[in-house]
Formats: structure tokens, sequence, C-alpha cells
């Protein structure tokens, strides 16, 4: 009976809801439509914690979500804060390569296609042969219309064009072909599920944590984390949105000790389903988890340096 009612205690203690705090006062000034919550709850395994969220209506035509790049080069949160007239929210967002300081994913600014998304990962099979495996990164996007979507991008960097999938992409591995350096490229075959992708506003990641309000994370169809790493803890950042037309903007802070370990990629697809969202999807974390209202940090970036310089943020911004 004691071992039942132990099991019973651990079971809600695992799925009980995280509680949220409305910070808006250390944030000010904020437009009505913008709410900013906080929690130190113990996360969903007991292990200590700190995360904020942000909410935005999306039908608030008094705010502008966008994105900014550098080129081929990287700011800080800060940096771009200051680059971009002091703008409402500032969050990092897209993958990136330090050798060569650009986005890995895609990123639509104004309507343009200012970032592309890579094309392949390579791989070491058994043999010690390596394959490129076509790959193809998920995004959010918000249609001038102000409707948000999820979905799997191929980007045509000659035209400028997005293409999405609704559905994640498996690539087949049935055929390879060999180029002049010996490696062996897996052939994906024929793509017919592809769309023009219209939006305003696009800002790469993945893999994608909810697909229709329920917890589905693409992992293994984007190649994105190899392995147990989709169960270790890291420094998160997270969109979604809601059937409401509420955008979240979510970070957990992680890497310090007895204060905020950080989240797996399960417990922040959990938390964006507690707050209700029907597609959600991971962005870049790890020492680049950085957000930032009016100008004030949420969390503590986890470097020891403060702020990770990045090639590409989302933004809030306000219309006077």
């Amino acid at each position: 009976m004691k071992l039942l009612t132990l099991f019973c205690l651990l079971s809600v203690s695992a799925t009980a809801q995280l509680k949220w705090n409305n910070v808006d006062s250390l944030f000010q000034p904020l437009p009505s439509s913008v709410h900013v919550y906080m929690t130190n709850d113990s996360m969903y395994d007991g292990k200590p914690n700190i995360a904020y969220y942000v909410i935005a209506d999306l039908k608030d035509k008094k705010l502008n979500f966008t994105a900014d790049t550098t080129n081929n080069r990287r700011f800080t949160p800060d940096q771009f804060y200051q680059k971009n007239n002091h703008p409402l929210l500032v969050v990092n967002c897209t993958f990136f390569s330090f050798q060569t300081n650009r986005s890995l994913n895609a990123v639509v600014k104004n309507g343009k296609l200012v970032a592309y998304n890579i094309k392949s990962i390579t791989q070491k099979k058994a043999d010690s042969s390596v394959i490129q495996i076509p790959v193809f990164p998920s995004a959010i996007g918000i249609s001038k219309r102000r409707k948000a979507d999820v979905a799997w991008l191929d980007t045509d960097s000659l035209k400028g064009k997005v293409y999405a999938s609704q559905l994640p992409l498996t690539s087949r591995y049935g055929n390879y072909f060999q180029d002049k350096k010996t490696t062996l490229v897996a052939d994906l075959g024929p793509i017919d599920n592809f769309s023009p992708w219209k939006m305003k506003t696009v800002v790469g990641g993945g893999p994608v944590l909810l697909q229709n309000g329920e917890i589905k994370i693409t992992n293994n169809e984007e190649h994105k984390f190899g392995g147990k790493a989709i169960n270790d803890k890291h420094p998160r950042t997270a969109m979604g949105y809601t059937k409401d037309n509420k955008l979240i903007i979510l970070v957990v802070q992680g890497r310090f000790p007895n204060l905020a370990l950080g989240a797996t990629l399960t417990q922040e697809a959990q938390i964006l389903k507690d707050l209700g969202c029907v597609e959600a999807l991971n962005l870049d974390g790890g020492g680049s988890s950085c957000l930032l209202v009016n100008g004030k940090e949420t969390i503590k970036p986890s470097d020891k340096e403060g702020q990770r310089p990045v090639p590409a943020v989302f933004m809030i911004t306000t219309k006077h």
C-alpha cells in the first residue's frame, strides 16, 4: 500500500504543471497585449529550475514580429537591441557555425529569404565511410495576416524561395552515389509534398516539439541530436503558438548547479504543451539562450562571458 501511494505521488509530481508568476512590473513599459512570466518551480523531475516566457497577441497590429541577421558575423542580443533601435523583445533563434558565423537555418525578414537551411549533414557509417544525409530543418513562420505556422523547410538559395512540408520527412537510405571525394551521398528521392510557404517572418531551428497540441519531437527525422542527447539537460530557447493566436517565446536557464540545470527536449515540449501551444519548436540553446525584454535579461546566459554572439535573432517591435 505504501509503495502504491508513493508511486501515485511520484506520478502526480512528474506531470504537475509549473506555477508561473506574472513579472510584467520588472520589464515595463509593456503593451497591454504582451506579458512576461517567470517560474522557479522545480522541473517535472524535481530538479532546480528557472524559466521565463513571453506571451504576445499576434493580432495586435501595434506589434511587429520580425527578425534580423548579420553578414558573416555575430552580435550579442544586446548588440542587436542597440542596432535595431531598442525593440520590445530580442531572442536568439537559429543554430549556426562557429567557423563561418553563418546561420544553419532559414531566416525570412520582411518576406525576403536572408538565411538558408543547410541541405545535408555528414554522418559516419560503421564501415568508416561517410554519407551526406539530406535534412529539412523546421521553422516557425508568421504571415502577413498574423497567422503562425510550424513546418519543415526546403530553401532555394538561387531563387530565394521557401518551400514547406506540413509533415516531417525521413531520409531514405536505399540509394547512394559516390562523388569525387569518395564520399557516399544519400539520395532522398523525389519530394512531392512541398508547397510555397509565403511568410513575412521566419526563424528556423529544430526539432519540432509539438504537433496538433501533442508532444511529437521530430529529432530523428531532422537528424538533430544523436544518441541519448535528446535527454540531456541544457539551457533552452523555444517558440510556439496557441489556438487563439498567441505567440509564446520560452527560455529555460541551465548549467547552473543547484540553481537551474536546464531542460531536456521532452521537458521543454511539456512546458509548451502545458502553456497551451498547438505547435512549437526548439531553437538554438546552450550558451546561445538569451531573451531580452526592453533590453533587460530574463534568464542568465550560461557562458561565463555572458551573452553569446549569434548571427540572427527574432524580435518584437512596437508601432507608435
